[in-house]
């Protein structure tokens, strides 16, 4: 009875700020809120560059993970730490980080803007943050999904003459790709929710937390209420979706015994 009434309480503290906020705001306001120019654009600039993120750990993090996965090396565990180090860092500290290397007067912002490629409040300058705070979570989902994978079954492909990268693209990815979609997922959805390292390296374009705390500071509650609403329930269909495909991936680990 005491645990019951512990994770009641527990449930009641995540729930009740969110049903008040969604109330508050009502439908009619959600509407608006959702036909507000300014918010559609930070809807679609923080999806874009989410995405953009997204893609760019993909093709970095994956590589790594499997590493990750698959061998032993000296220093695998310092690897690994670093790996999981944004998870730690403040975001505004790591905004700060970030902007000593990108900024304008930075050489890797000079290397960069010599070819046209800003980031001090530009587009690019949100997929940089967001990148760096969610990396960690597309590299430890795929990791962990290789490890699941059998090295028996691509021993098997091995003998029968397979090269590494047929191994890699025929047997290992298809096993672990649902593993490898639920950590993209989830740095997707922690890219849209980033608010630190954004708001030092790139407050413009506005992404829709900079919105959300624009608002609030500018003109106070009543202002930021309807946008933070709109970024609540994109965060909950984000939840939605990744709860869904954790769940398939679960039963199917189950059929297959791993």
């Amino acid at each position: 009875m005491v645990f019951v009434v512990a994770a009641s309480l527990l449930v009641l503290f995540v729930v009740a700020p969110l049903a008040s906020l969604i109330t508050r705001t009502g439908t009619s306001g959600i509407t608006a809120a959702f036909g507000d120019p300014e918010v559609r654009s930070s809807i679609a600039i923080t999806f874009t560059a989410a995405l953009w993120a997204t893609v760019l750990a993909l093709f970095t993090g994956v590589p790594l993970a499997y590493l990750l996965a698959r061998h032993d090396f000296h220093g695998k565990r310092w690897l690994e730490g670093l790996v999981n180090l944004p998870i730690v860092v403040p975001h505004t500290a790591a905004g700060v980080a970030l902007l000593t290397v990108f900024s304008r007067d930075a050489f890797a912002g000079r290397v960069f803007g010599s070819v046209g490629l800003d980031f001090t409040d530009a587009l690019a300058g949100i997929v940089v943050g967001m990148l760096f705070v969610g990396l960690p979570f597309l590299v430890n989902g795929a990791r962990q999904a290789f490890a699941a994978v059998d090295p028996e079954l691509e021993q098997m492909a091995e003998v029968e003459g397979a090269a590494p990268w047929q191994v890699f693209g025929y047997v290992t990815l298809p096993l672990a790709w649902r593993g490898v979609a639920s950590g993209a997922l989830m740095m997707w959805g922690r890219g849209i929710s980033e608010f630190g390292a954004v708001v030092i390296l790139a407050y413009h374009p506005k992404i829709l937390p900079v919105l959300v705390y624009e608002r609030f500071s500018g003109f106070g509650i009543n202002a930021a209420v309807p946008a933070a609403t709109v970024l609540i329930l994109v965060s909950l269909v984000v939840f939605i979706l990744l709860h869904t495909l954790v769940g398939v991936r679960r039963r199917r680990a189950t059929r297959l015994g791993v």
